[in-house]
């Protein structure tokens, strides 16, 4: 694979300030592609523009909450104007409440739901178009090992995870006419900042790691490069599923 594979590409990034986000970006930047990163925390986004710098790339910040619709098409607009056009989505912008189901309020609900599967709605609905006609595209949906199973306490999470997956489909049937492939990746356990309490939990990290077949952590960089794989031309025949990378924790 070249190592500039993406030059002349851009790259949009939701959820772009820190773990996931930031490490797709710092790759996507490092292949060549110009990279437009969406999150909510000016400091962490400034952050990560910095380091997609230091990997010799070219980005840009702005600062976007994905659930409010004004906000997403302005951000469109902004690449648009900015880049000139899109060829890869990233929808990585996500969040977690852990409640049983009946014990969510309607606020709760809706937070999480709005989050994790009206924010892809958003970004698909007001990025895709700028997509179209190139004879090239790429969503990729990050979902998680909860779109395969739940959990106690993880059930809403799953729910959306759920979505996601059906949606990621969708959209493969949809666009496979305009050569935008659609893939979801379904992470395990990723050694991110949101994991951090897990993690420094003694006995909630032993007991991760104990049904983990790999017995490890998970790591940004490693999601990040099957991102990049994704938007390779090996890929190019690979749309509607949904990649695993969870250290085994599914095959059991």
């Amino acid at each position: 694979m070249n190592n500039k594979f993406l030059q002349g590409k851009v790259a949009v990034i939701t959820g772009g300030s820190r773990g996931i986000g930031r490490a797709t970006a710092v790759a996507m930047a490092g292949a060549g592609a110009k990279v437009a990163l969406l999150g909510r925390d000016t400091a962490k986004l400034a952050e990560s523009l910095e380091a997609v710098k230091k990997a010799g790339g070219e980005a840009i910040t702005i600062v976007c909450d994905m659930k409010d619709e004004a906000q997403v098409r302005k951000a469109a607009d902004e690449v648009k104007q900015r880049f000139g056009a899109v060829h890869i989505l990233v929808n990585n912008a996500g969040t977690a409440i852990r409640k049983n189901v009946i014990d969510f309020t309607l606020d709760e609900w809706r937070n999480l739901t709005d989050t994790n599967i009206t924010g892809v709605f958003l970004a698909c609905k007001y990025f895709v178009p700028h997509m179209k006609g190139q004879g090239y595209g790429r969503i990729i949906n990050l979902t998680s090992i909860m779109a395969h199973i739940s959990s106690t306490g993880r059930g809403v999470y799953s729910a959306t995870k759920h979505a996601v997956a059906g949606l990621t489909k969708a959209l493969a049937l949809e666009l496979a006419d305009d050569k935008i492939t659609c893939v979801a990746i379904s992470p395990g356990f990723i050694a991110t900042d949101l994991t951090a309490p897990l993690r420094a939990d003694a006995a909630k990290n032993d007991a991760l790691m104990a049904q983990t077949p790999m017995k490890r952590w998970g790591t940004p960089d490693e999601i990040a490069s099957l991102a990049l794989y994704i938007c390779s031309d090996g890929a190019a025949f690979m749309t509607g599923n949904d990649v695993l990378m969870d250290g085994g924790w599914c095959a059991q």
